[in-house]
């Protein structure tokens, strides 16, 4: 699965790649970003594409109880995201894009596990995750919460030596067929392992939230450190 990523791109990165509405503005710099927080989402407005923040965790419209009783949702199976109840009617009616720098995957053991971070091979700025967003009441609170997940398919065959799951990434020619919803779900398969390169960081980005506002926990680290 995954469950921690980077978002470090500026608005005319983004732009560039997405063709957003609105106008600039200074995005937030984020590099070890956890389940649950708000992240840049891109989905289809009325006027264009635009980029909003979402909880990092879906909560789909009928859910009836509190959010901390919705289960892990930040992560919904290619293989499945048509059908299951929680991630089904987003996935007819609610698109979206989740743009990313990079994704962490680990290795080792519990006791000592290595962070791996996967970013772009070419070297671009950012990275399109497909993904699913909904509306929730939250009647506690009395307020709307827009929330999101991320879709991830089975891994390719490179990948498989870090995790056997990946996010689905994206490419340009498929934005708005996802966006729109002709896209369907066979097209939500692995990428090729020519679109990603990795190498590991520190490991004290295995602590949930941990660096996250820190750029330097992406370089690349020689041994455990």
């Amino acid at each position: 699965m995954c469950g921690r990523f980077t978002q470090r791109y500026t608005w005319a990165e983004l732009h560039a790649l997405l063709d957003l509405i609105g106008s600039p503005r200074n995005l937030r710099p984020r590099h070890n970003i956890a389940p649950t927080t708000s992240i840049d989402v891109v989905r289809a407005g009325e006027a264009g594409r635009e980029v909003t923040q979402m909880r990092w965790g879906l909560i789909p419209a009928w859910w009836k109880k509190s959010a901390k009783e919705v289960p892990a949702t930040f992560n919904a199976r290619a293989e499945t995201v048509a059908e299951k109840p929680m991630f089904r009617d987003a996935f007819k009616r609610r698109r979206c894009i989740i743009p990313a720098s990079g994704f962490y995957e680990w290795t080792g053991g519990k006791k000592d596990r290595q962070p791996h971070l996967f970013t772009a091979a070419d070297g671009a700025p950012v990275l399109a995750f497909a993904g699913l967003w909904d509306r929730w009441h939250d009647p506690a609170a009395a307020e709307e919460v827009l929330s999101c997940t991320m879709i991830v398919s089975g891994a390719s065959a490179w990948m498989e030596a870090y995790h056997d799951r990946m996010p689905v990434l994206l490419g340009p020619q498929d934005f708005t067929g996802w966006l729109e919803g002709s896209l369907g779900a066979e097209a939500l398969g692995p990428a090729p392992a020519s679109a990603l390169r990795e190498w590991p960081v520190s490991k004290r980005m295995n602590a949930t939230g941990v660096g996250d506002d820190d750029p330097t926990l992406l370089e690349a680290v020689s041994a455990a450190g």
